[in-house]
């Protein structure tokens, strides 16, 4: 299995990295949400290094150019509600990419104990496609193979990418060991070192669902 955490190269990725993890700048909701968006731009176009392509000719005004095109049809699926800003930067540049989302959620038994359940997912077929399932915070890695297990519901797909902007590395670890090894890859844009008692990622950035779109009841 790959994994790929782009913090371990400079870029502009970490100048948003720094933006939505800052107390003072991720109280601006429209900043943060454009920015998981940029961050998911940059991811995509890392991704799309990575994908199989086929010659195509395009005809312009003064003849004809030699190009290259991507010959994998892609999914792109995202984690309710947290993930839509992500999903829509990597939308951005697979514009003709299908799409699916899968609703998942903590029921807590009590303040540290909790189950993670699937409430809704739609989604096209997904046989021999590329499925990119994007999340912005892997804490323990729990959501993601639940949501991947519900996918997997709707087709096969060639290749999975997970797609992160922070991930712990109990999820990376969790991950490597419960999707397949020769059909993932794994993205971060960081990778934090624990989980506090409530599995939430240290030093992290907080709830992304709440930066982006409002506290929930």
């Amino acid at each position: 299995m790959n994994i790929i955490n782009l913090s371990e190269n400079n870029s502009v990725l970490k100048h948003y990295l720094k933006e939505i993890r800052s107390v003072k700048i991720q109280k601006d909701s429209m900043r943060f949400r454009r920015n998981m968006e940029r961050i998911g731009e940059i991811m995509a176009y890392e991704i799309s290094k990575k994908l199989r392509y086929k010659a195509e000719d395009v005809k312009t005004p003064l003849g004809m150019a030699n190009t290259e095109v991507i010959d994998e049809k892609i999914v792109i699926a995202t984690i309710l509600r947290a993930g839509l800003p992500f999903h829509t930067g990597f939308l951005n540049y697979f514009d003709g990419a299908e799409n699916a989302f899968v609703s998942a959620y903590r029921k807590y038994k009590d303040a540290l104990k909790f189950d993670i359940y699937i409430e809704y997912i739609a989604s096209p077929n997904l046989d021999g496609k590329t499925l990119i399932i994007t999340d912005p915070m892997l804490a323990t890695g729990g959501s993601m193979e639940l949501a991947y297990g519900a996918l997997l519901t709707k087709g096969k797909p060639a290749h999975i990418h997970v797609a992160t902007v922070i991930s712990s590395q109990v999820a990376i670890d969790y991950i490597a060991s419960h999707f397949p090894e020769t059909k993932t890859t794994v993205w971060a844009a960081a990778i934090d070192p624990e989980l506090n008692e409530h599995s939430y990622i240290i030093p992290g950035l907080g709830d992304a669902g709440d930066l982006a779109f409002g506290e929930k009841l």
